[in-house]
């Protein structure tokens, strides 16, 4: 299992998330034009940290994640793979 970052973080990107992570899982940290942060589900330890730190509560574990915003956990998954 992973966390997914949703909907909530388009164009807010509040990197509070990242500073907390233990093993820097959430990227991008330097902005590089995208529009919101991702969460690497292959580097991902599960660990929470970060969900309680996210001010637009758009961090969930992956089966808490309402339905309505499902295909994050591709367009999360996505991010990382493309850039391989």
């Amino acid at each position: 299992m992973t966390y997914i970052i949703a909907e909530p973080c388009v164009d807010v990107k509040d990197k509070a998330c990242v500073e907390v992570c233990p093993v820097d899982c959430i990227h991008p940290v330097d902005g590089e034009g995208v529009n919101m942060l991702y969460i690497d589900p292959d580097e991902c330890i599960d660990c929470g940290a970060c969900e309680p730190e996210c001010p637009v509560e758009a961090i969930f574990a992956e089966e808490d994640l309402p339905e309505e915003w499902s295909k994050y956990t591709e367009i999360n998954a996505a991010y990382f793979r493309d850039k391989a």
